[in-house]
C-alpha cells in the first residue's frame, strides 16, 4: 500500500511540475511576442522621426542655396 501510494503521489507531482513548466513557457512566449512587438513599434517611430529630420533639413539646405529662406536682407 506504501509503495502505491508513493507511485501516485510521485505521478501526482510528475503531472504539477509539467503543467507549471508549460504555463510557464507560454507566458515566456508571450512575453517575448510582446516585447518584439514593442521593438518593432520602437524602430518604426525611429525611422519615421529620422525621415522627418532628413527631410527638414533638406529642405533647410535648398533654401540656404537658393538663398530663399526668411532672414532679411542688409
Amino acid at each position: 500500500m506504501k509503495k502505491l501510494m508513493l507511485v501516485l503521489v510521485t505521478v501526482a507531482l510528475g503531472f504539477a511540475t509539467f503543467s507549471c513548466r508549460e504555463t510557464t513557457q507560454e507566458k515566456t512566449e508571450d512575453a517575448l511576442e510582446a516585447i518584439g512587438e514593442d521593438v518593432e513599434d520602437g524602430t518604426r517611430r525611429a525611422a519615421k522621426k529620422v525621415e522627418e529630420g532628413a527631410e527638414k533639413l533638406e529642405k533647410e539646405i535648398d533654401e540656404e542655396i537658393h538663398e530663399t529662406d526668411d532672414q532679411i536682407e542688409q
